[in-house]
């Protein structure tokens, strides 16, 4: 069937809004905010790759009867009063995820419950699911993505820029409508509420051991001294990002560090021979990143890092087969069946269930790994109710030797009733459409 050509989406349909700056500006958009009906979206802008951190220069926020407000949380700080306003209203995010830490941090927690339409799309099965592709498919709007990696951080704030800040939250609403319809008509309004509310309720996430071992390339270093290394040079890079306000990456790149690492130089003239660090820049501080290195050099034997760290999940899949290979068939089953169970009920296999989970799963199951007992591993875990129902009684049948195919035919019965019917455990209602403005 020929679908439309997609209509440009130029400029918000109310107009781009005026920033808002001053405290007195925040109270009168508070009011506005307050006096709307039904969800509000929200959204922010951050400078990734420009500044130190994750935090928000930009927010905004659309609601009917109150339109989009922009917000800037750089001279306003708590924000607040915003949420004040907004009290329980329902929260319409994209990628929810990546916004409400930003958002946390200036004040700003839904009070209600939330709609992501990233993950809404997920479940229902989309191909694409960023946002000017899911507006697309469903509202038939073209929106611009020319902006999205600019530094946010700017000021002033171009007016093309908020133009296409105020579009991002314009049309989530509808999104959001669209979305939830989808979602009614394949029976799936159950496990997306789930779904929401673990976004809403999962906090922050717990700090990094050794955050320096993401460092990008460093399978590439060999020995823990030169690990020490890539330890005092990410710390030394670290200060100075945090002290200068630039992405840790602006100051110096992962494969900088992963080289003079390797390299171990004896000396700021053998150091400012490597690549990055011949440039002016770090050739001005070439002392500090020797320094650095002298340290690593330094250290006593009991002193350096350990190749890795110790883990409390299963070893890396690769070796099951010769360490344990009853648990490797476990494995290999599970993952035939949540294939065969992801192609049925069109959901990404990683929605089913996180591959974490199920690898912790096949490695150390239940002793008497029924149906039951597997969906209590998996809820004590914190798999959601929905994810369970279809998956724990599946992956069981899979591990007694049934085919996939014969398992998800026998499973879909049950885990249609778990969509329309949510498990009593979780509270509030299905998704539902928005309350009419």
């Amino acid at each position: 069937m020929d679908h439309p050509e997609p209509r440009p989406l130029l400029a918000p349909r109310g107009g781009t809004p005026e920033l808002v700056e001053t405290a007195a500006g925040l109270q009168d958009a508070a009011a506005r905010l307050a006096a709307g009906t039904g969800p509000v979206a929200v959204d922010a802008e951050r400078a990734s790759g420009y500044r130190y951190g994750q935090r928000a220069f930009l927010v905004q926020l659309h609601r009917t009867g109150a339109g989009t407000v922009l917000v800037d949380p750089v001279p306003l700080g708590d924000l607040s009063l915003l949420g004040e306003a907004l009290g329980d209203t329902e929260w319409v995010l994209h990628a929810a995820s990546q916004d409400l830490p930003c958002l946390a941090e200036v004040g700003l927690r839904p009070g209600g419950e939330l709609f992501d339409t990233e993950l809404a799309a997920r479940l229902a099965g989309f191909e694409k699911v960023g946002l000017a592709a899911v507006v697309e498919r469903l509202l038939g709007w073209q929106l611009a993505k020319e902006h999205s990696a600019v530094d946010w951080s700017t000021r002033p704030l171009p007016h093309d820029w908020l133009t296409y800040a105020a579009l991002d939250v314009d049309v989530l609403i509808e999104l959001r409508d669209a979305l939830a319809a989808e979602l009614a008509a394949q029976d799936k309004a159950g496990w997306a509420a789930e779904e929401f509310r673990a976004v809403r309720d999962a906090g922050a996430p717990r700090p990094r051991t050794d955050p320096w071992r993401r460092t990008s390339g460093l399978h590439a270093v060999r020995g823990r001294r030169q690990l020490a290394a890539v330890r005092e040079l990410w710390q030394v890079r670290e200060e100075m990002a945090e002290r200068r306000d630039l992405a840790p990456g602006r100051v110096l790149p992962d494969r900088a560090i992963v080289a003079a690492a390797s390299a171990m130089p004896a000396s700021v003239p053998e150091l400012t021979k490597l690549p990055v660090f011949s440039g002016p820049a770090n050739r001005r501080i070439a002392a500090r990143w020797m320094a650095a290195l002298d340290r690593a050099r330094r250290l006593e034997e009991n002193q350096l890092p350990p190749l890795s760290l110790p883990s409390d999940g299963p070893p890396p899949p690769r070796v099951w087969k010769d360490r344990d290979p009853e648990a490797a068939a476990r494995l290999a089953a599970a993952r035939a069946v949540m294939a065969a169970l992801s192609e049925k009920h069109a959901v990404p296999v990683e929605n089913l269930l996180t591959p974490d989970l199920l690898r912790r799963l096949c490695w150390r199951p239940p002793e008497d790994p029924t149906a039951d007992a597997v969906a209590a591993q998996l809820l004590d875990a914190g798999a959601r109710p929905w994810q369970v129902a279809l998956t724990a009684p599946a992956v069981v049948a899979a591990w007694g030797g049934a085919d996939p195919a014969e398992i998800v035919g026998t499973a879909v019965a049950s885990s249609d009733d778990a969509a329309t019917d949510p498990a009593p455990s979780t509270d509030g209602d299905p998704v539902a459409p928005a309350p009419a403005s």
